[in-house]
């Protein structure tokens, strides 16, 4: 199922907006925040290897840093993230298309709202572009909405942005079918991106349908299943309290065993194909449609290549009704977020 020639698949547009990217980016968050520490200066670097890969779609956001897994535990601060992609970028510019957020702010309690205000939208925007050292963005998110706040306000301040040629093409995040038609009719939503992996489906019913209807991408964060679905996990696995997932039911107790083995299913399939499990994850993602880039995140650039490689994999339709029957939602056991979750964040391993 491995095919060298096949590694150079055309790229995928975003939107009507005229970006087009190749088919696997980068999630950066995890550089900044909730799985354990990391290393800035490798970070950096793994993300200047990424691109000399190839890499074009790079996701970040100004939250990115602000909060941490574990109420009380150290932080980087808000707009780390951005700053980090700002010195990666360096001389490396124009080979990115940088996607990154406004909207979720900290508060001094540690916990988190969302602002979609007209005004600060234009502020958010303004600041991210200083932190990134850029001129234009080429992605702009509003990544959580604010209930106090109609939707088409905050998009019609993002459209200002575009007309004003600081942002290229706009985007929303984890927004339900009837609010992305809201937005999309007040200026065209080049990207939706959601959870979406072997093992999370909610946006099938509803989101996805509207997606393809109104020619929107789906960026899909997490597709890895927050690492569950590369198999690098023991059942004996204890996460630390730096880590996000030690709050995540699906890694919770008789959870977290039975998802894992789920996932020997997933390995006794990918030995098969000659491909890693995350691969496979990948290759499925790939297969649904050509409207679909999925955003791994990594800190290490070993994995960037093996991430790049599912491109190379090409399943048949028994392959992918197998998988989606291996991981029917039915059969994969635990929510998305516990109830110490304050920010449901875009985790994007």
């Amino acid at each position: 199922m491995m095919s060298e020639g096949t590694a150079r698949r055309a790229r995928t547009p975003l939107g009507t907006s005229g970006i087009a990217v190749r088919p696997v980016g980068l999630g950066l968050m995890g550089m900044s925040q909730f799985y354990g520490r990391a290393d800035p200066d490798a970070s950096a670097d793994t993300i200047r290897d990424a691109i000399e890969l190839g890499v074009e779609l790079l996701d970040t956001s100004d939250y990115y840093g602000a909060s941490s897994a574990t109420p009380g535990q150290p932080v980087a601060g808000f707009g780390h993230n951005e700053e980090l992609l700002g010195r990666a970028l360096k001389g490396r510019r124009d080979r990115a298309v940088v996607a990154t957020k406004f909207s979720a702010r900290p508060t001094p309690a540690g916990r988190s709202f969302f602002d979609g205000r007209p005004t600060y939208v234009k502020a958010a925007c303004e600041a991210s572009l200083k932190r990134l050292g850029t001129d234009w963005i080429d992605l702009y998110y509003y990544h959580r909405l604010d209930p106090a706040v109609p939707v088409e306000d905050t998009v019609g301040a993002m459209a200002e942005l575009v007309a004003e040629g600081k942002v290229r093409a706009i985007g929303l995040s984890e927004v339900p079918a009837d609010v992305l038609r809201r937005a999309h009719a007040v200026h065209p939503v080049s990207a939706l991106q959601s959870e979406y992996s072997l093992w999370e489906r909610g946006i099938e019913a509803t989101v996805l349908p509207e997606c393809r209807r109104l020619g929107v991408t789906v960026v899909a964060y997490s597709p890895l299943g927050r690492g569950m679905l590369t198999g690098a996990f023991a059942r004996d696995t204890a996460f630390g309290q730096d880590d996000f997932r030690s709050t995540l039911p699906k890694f919770q107790g008789a959870n977290f065993a039975h998802n894992r083995q789920l996932v020997d299913e997933l390995e006794e399939f990918a030995a098969g194909a000659g491909a890693s499990p995350g691969q496979i994850a990948l290759a499925w993602l790939l297969a649904r449609h050509h409207d679909i880039v999925p955003i791994p995140g990594t800190k290490r650039i070993a994995n960037v290549r093996a991430n790049l490689a599912a491109t190379s994999v090409r399943l048949s339709a028994d392959d992918t009704a197998h998988l989606d029957a291996l991981f029917d939602p039915a059969r994969v056991r635990g929510g998305r977020y516990g109830v110490l979750n304050t920010l449901p964040e875009d985790t994007k391993s």
